[in-house]
């Protein structure tokens, strides 16, 4: 709860960074009743409206990429009856009554109540890498005290697992090849969240990473669920990287 806290109070200063909104109470309104409703054709397989419970600090807006790139329509949810058993978000809820939280968990629920008709191998490997991104990328990403709270990113040092997807990525654009699939957007939400909440942090040592960040942020659906101005700030934060950290971006520096 301590992280969840901590991590919430980091992307919400961001995003005041940016100016992008101010209180959280008209954050959850704005996704309410304008950007974060996403809609799909008739001929969905899905026929059970879902509700997402989350706000701008929280990390919801990844459950909201993947819910715009799988194109499954999500409704914002009232955070007072919000149903997830310890009262954290994200949470996910359908209208039979499941409830989903965890946002790793949300993906999977998420790709299955899609149109995508994968098989079972492809199946397998996206739910492997959303796995991954919650259990092994995210402590990498994010350093803890021992009750919690993050205090650095671990990618500020040399880190074998990142080499390891370094490599992977030199002859691959996304991880399943060329075709973007949820398993990018857990990883890549992870990714992306350490420079925007470390800004002198310098990935440069695995520029293969870095290519495919860029690749995963300038994606509509990022800018759609993060904000456009989320998106270019990073991907200029991105761009300078191994430049020394001259630039300035958006006149916040």
């Amino acid at each position: 709860l301590n992280k969840i806290s901590n991590m919430s109070l980091l992307i919400t200063a961001s995003i005041l960074l940016l100016q992008v909104i101010t209180p959280s109470l008209v954050v959850v309104e704005s996704f309410a009743t304008t950007s974060h409703v996403v809609r799909r054709s008739s001929s969905s397989q899905l026929n059970m409206a879902l509700t997402l419970y989350g706000s701008m600090g929280s990390r919801s807006p990844l459950v909201n990429w993947a819910a715009y790139e799988l194109n499954v329509p999500l409704e914002m949810g009232d955070l007072g009856e919000n149903p997830h058993p310890f009262g954290q978000i994200p949470s996910l809820k359908d209208d039979g009554g499941t409830v989903v939280f965890e946002s790793g968990a949300i993906l999977n629920y998420l790709q299955r109540k899609s149109d995508q008709n994968l098989d079972d191998k492809t199946m397998g490997f996206i739910f492997s890498w959303i796995s991954w991104a919650n259990a092994s990328l995210d402590p990498i990403c994010f350093l803890e005290t021992p009750d919690g709270k993050v205090y650095d990113t671990g990618l500020k040092k040399p880190n074998k697992r990142i080499d390891t997807l370094d490599k992977m990525l030199s002859t691959s654009k996304f991880l399943m090849g060329e075709t973007f699939t949820t398993a990018d957007v857990a990883v890549a939400s992870y990714l992306l969240y350490v420079p925007l909440f470390f800004r002198d942090v310098d990935l440069s040592r695995w520029p293969n990473v870095v290519r495919y960040m860029k690749d995963c942020v300038t994606r509509p659906a990022y800018g759609q669920a993060f904000t456009e101005q989320t998106q270019s700030l990073l991907l200029g934060l991105l761009e300078n990287m191994g430049n020394g950290g001259d630039k300035k971006f958006l006149g916040l520096f």
